[in-house]
């Protein structure tokens, strides 16, 4: 499966950086939850396992949240790679304004 990867600079705490991204996800869950299915949320102190169904894609991946950055690696279904770009673009802007 391609991947995808994404690092986004900050200058909060990794803790900071956790909070506001838990915030950030119920967010996404509530606007987004006729568009997604199957739901895995697994935090383990900065560090976040997820995976959820869109659109007939099936995405999974890992978030850390690190002191000076947020690492987010995913996988995506060969038919979602013209996506990609779009893809890694929304992730980073809405991370970029969550961590500002």
């Amino acid at each position: 499966m391609p991947s995808l990867s994404i690092t986004v600079p900050h200058s909060l705490t990794a803790d900071q950086a956790t909070e506001r991204l838990k915030a950030l996800f119920e967010k996404l869950k509530a606007e987004h939850q006729d568009k997604m299915s199957n739901l895995e949320e697994k935090w383990d102190g900065n560090h976040l396992e997820y995976g959820f169904s869109t659109f007939g894609f099936n995405i999974k991946g890992d978030m850390n949240v690190e002191p000076n950055e947020v690492k987010v690696n995913g996988s995506l279904p060969f038919a979602a790679m013209m996506f990609k770009g779009k893809i890694e673009e929304s992730v980073r802007q809405e991370l970029e304004k969550v961590l500002a």
